[in-house]
């Protein structure tokens, strides 16, 4: 990157009076003394993290931090390079000091260690985005820069106080925000972070203690919200570190996941995990809808998923009768309370992962109740040999596949009666399938507690071959310093170290553990942050406490966007699941729908959720919602094409509609989180009846951010 050589402001025609020097000098040279700063940085930056990859990588701690350090140059590299000089948001001018303060998506301090950019998650930045002209935490004014193609195409000023508009303003206020709300929609969800509002901004810094919910209805930037949030806490709240668990965001489907995947990194921040509920599981990538909506409603429920605890225990009950264990010097009697006492050895250890420790604990009642002449080294070999106790200890305790133990549940109805008695003969009977590992959307919370509660059946075979791996390392190492010692001629020295165990012992790596791919979103996380939350089941829940065990979330939805039902409040529903500390937020103005829309939707839902929070929009259109035939689908759209050289348009409702460019197809389910310039909609009252038919025309209706179409076939 050059030095800045021409003006950072690029106004059009129209917004001529505000490329007047009086207004914008003082930005020209801090753009200046960014650029310079900008080009040293990433210079530095980029020796420095040349200097650590070709520095020793070393072991243990060593290489870990050298990692760390690697991925935190790269990323700030990454960063730095791909904003430039639109790393800057804007400024803000106190009212005791006419000094600017600019603020941007990143720290930035220049050689001389002027800070030349305030990193927008600080405290000292929360007025850019907090200030109102009811309480404007000590501001006299603001401006916020709109960027395109690097140049400032647009600012925004807004005045506090009489003395901020000294030469300072071009007031025509909210230009600039008004603007964006009405701008074309990408294939990605456009950056925000410039024009983050007040009760956004508000519960973006909120405090990271217990659970957040943020219910707000379409169009109150719940999702900004909740990404700017996720990026503001891991920055700043030390308890949230990625050395403490990090942050896990939770989205509704891949979709909405592939539309905010930029946000993110926008916001300078590259360390918050990302994943739907389906993600979570193995089989999520190939789990139907299950097409019984009565079994769906049997599995929705917190204690089916409890239930695993009960299909586990199954296959951890100790014998219930002695056994005597021979061996070559005499026969040992193993009781059932010795069995009893060396089931209780490994408390709270996944299932699978204790057998190796109670397996130890059998051998070691077995040695000391041996009186034989063999030493316990020696007695412990011939056991690990003794077939038969062998035999008898993996019928009491098997390696389990999650799989396995759920397919049980629905396959052998004795087995689902007695892990859980609460079901009816009769809903026993409805959760039995012909083929047991079909997988459903509905099993993925028990398959998740099974893989929770079971553990990895392969990490005791892995720690063995480990084991015997070192074991074998030592015994070839000791042969090896035996040889050196015996060429030694005169027996002194540094070759007479060799005998210490301490230093034979460095010769050995005994923390190399076999390479196994690590699962990211197995948890634990330090704080969770969901959105579209109210389509979560309880069984759905479950999986994200199992995750969290702060219990520290950030939960965003809405109630009338549930689709099927949400009758209950927040407070009543997140109890229920097993939250405490619950703090309720709301969002009531709506940004991005023009209200000719919300006219429309509004009704829609009040039918069947007259408590709805429908919020109020700021803007209008001047664009009627448009009524029409479905046959005149391919007319509407090809008009709306040559009218628009940019923007995104999105097809609801029609399943024969292939996606192209700039026109996506969906269905009302799949298109919640989502924005698009139009939105047209096909047969709307086919979506369904009741309550679910009402929220998915209501979801897809608010989409639209300019223009709503409405067509039926008939």
């Amino acid at each position: 990157m050059n030095p800045l050589t021409t003006s950072a402001f690029d106004l059009p025609g129209h917004l001529s009076p505000k490329a007047d020097p009086a207004l914008i000098a003082d930005d020209e040279q801090h753009f200046a003394a960014i650029a310079e700063c900008l080009e040293q940085s990433i210079a530095d930056l980029s020796d420095r993290l040349d200097a650590e990859r070709k520095a020793p990588g070393g072991a243990g701690r060593q290489a870990m931090d050298r990692d760390m350090e690697i991925h935190r140059l790269t990323a700030r590299l990454r960063a730095l390079r791909r904003f430039g000089m639109d790393l800057c948001l804007g400024h803000m001018v106190s009212a005791d000091n006419p000094e600017p303060v600019y603020v941007g998506r990143l720290g930035l301090t220049d050689s001389a260690g002027r800070r030349l950019l305030l990193d927008w998650r600080s405290p000292a930045a929360e007025p850019f985005f907090g200030a109102t002209h009811a309480n404007p935490m000590g501001l006299a004014s603001r401006r916020r820069y709109r960027w395109a193609r690097s140049r400032i195409s647009d600012y925004w000023d807004e005045v506090f106080t009489p003395d901020g508009l000294v030469g300072h303003a071009a007031l025509d206020d909210q230009s600039a925000f008004i603007a964006s709300l009405g701008s074309n929609r990408s294939a990605r969800m456009r950056d925000v972070l410039g024009t983050i509002q007040a009760d956004q901004d508000t519960i973006i810094r909120a405090g990271s203690r217990g659970a957040l919910v943020v219910d707000g209805g379409p169009g109150t930037g719940k999702t900004v919200v909740a990404l700017h949030r996720s990026a503001y806490l891991l920055h700043s709240d030390p308890r949230l570190g990625h050395r403490r668990g990090g942050v896990l965001f939770v989205g509704p489907h891949q979709p909405y996941l592939g539309y905010v995947a930029d946000v993110l990194p926008s916001l300078g921040e590259e360390g918050v995990q990302t994943c739907t509920l389906r993600d979570l599981v193995a089989e999520g990538a190939v789990a139907a809808i299950e097409a019984d909506p009565n079994v769906a409603l049997l599995k929705s429920s917190a204690n089916l998923v409890k239930a695993i605890e009960t299909a586990v225990r199954f296959y951890e009950e100790p014998p219930t009768t002695g056994m005597t264990v021979t061996t070559h010097w005499s026969d040992i009697w193993l009781s059932a309370e010795d069995w009893a006492v060396a089931f209780e050895a490994a408390p709270g250890i996944p299932h699978n992962e204790a057998r190796d420790q109670i397996r130890e604990e059998l051998l070691t009642i077995l040695v000391d109740k041996h009186d034989g002449d063999a030493s316990a080294e020696l007695l412990r070999k011939s056991l690990l040999q003794n077939r038969e106790l062998l035999t008898t200890f993996d019928r009491a305790w098997p390696l389990l596949e999650a799989a396995d133990l759920v397919g049980d549940l629905w396959s052998v109805p004795a087995y689902l009666r007695k892990c859980a008695p609460w079901l009816s003969s009769d809903e026993v009977q409805q959760l039995q399938r012909g083929v047991a590992q079909a997988w459903t959307v509905s099993d993925l919370p028990l398959l998740d507690a099974a893989r929770q509660r079971l553990g990895d059946p392969e990490a005791a075979r892995r720690k063995r071959r480990h084991s015997a791996s070192v074991a074998a390392e030592r015994e070839h190492m000791a042969k090896v310093v035996d040889a050196l010692l015996e060429a030694d001629d005169d027996g002194e020295g540094v070759m007479t170290m060799l005998r210490g165990q301490d230093l034979q012992d460095t010769l050995v790596d005994v923390t190399a553990q076999p390479s196994t791919e690590p699962d990211l979103l197995a948890g634990p996380f330090a704080h969770i942050v969901v959105d579209e939350a109210q389509e979560l089941t309880d069984a759905e829940w479950q999986m994200l406490l199992l995750r969290c065990p702060s219990r520290s979330f950030t939960i965003v939805g809405d109630r009338a966007q549930a689709r099927h039902g949400f009758t209950e409040s927040w407070q009543e529903r997140l109890e229920r699941i097993g939250l405490d500390r619950i703090n309720l937020t709301s969002l009531s103005i709506n940004y991005r729908t023009p209200e000719e829309i919300m006219a429309e939707a509004e009704p829609v839902i009040r039918a069947v959720l007259p408590d709805a929070n429908v919020p109020t929009s700021v803007r209008s259109s001047d664009v009627p919602v448009v009524h029409g035939s479905a046959a005149d689908l391919n007319s509407i759209l090809d008009t709306w094409l040559a009218a628009h050289a940019d923007g995104i348009a999105c097809v609801i409702g029609d399943p024969t509609f292939r996606t192209t460019s700039r026109v996506r197809s969906l269905t009302p389910e799949l298109s919640k989180g989502l924005e698009f310039d139009l939105v047209v909609l096909i047969d709307p009252e086919a979506f369904g009846k009741g309550i679910e038919g009402a929220v998915d025309r209501y979801v897809a209706m608010t989409r639209a951010t300019q223009q709503l179409v409405i067509l039926t076939s008939s």
